[in-house]
């Protein structure tokens, strides 16, 4: 996977483009709390482990990314399964 640097602060390392599965009461969303997301090894267990009826989505994910307002952020990249 690619790594990229969007978040200077020290203690977040470097944000990653990985497989999660990721909470969220509506579909059309661009970013997730990190509490709301579960990386996962690839995008055939995120499948395996999405369920559109408890909100969970397998998605590929840019982060994590500290925001403004110093929530963990996950961005959206693309979403499978919807």
């Amino acid at each position: 996977m690619k790594g990229y640097s969007i978040d200077p602060h020290p203690s977040i390392n470097i944000v990653k483009e990985v497989f999660a599965v990721i909470r969220i009461p509506r579909i059309k969303r661009e970013r997730v709390p990190a509490n709301n997301v579960e990386v996962v090894k690839d995008l055939d267990v995120a499948i395996e482990k999405s369920d559109s009826s408890k909100n969970l989505y397998a998605a590929k994910v840019l982060g994590p990314s500290r925001s403004s307002e110093g929530i963990i952020l996950y961005y959206i990249l693309e979403m499978y399964n919807i």
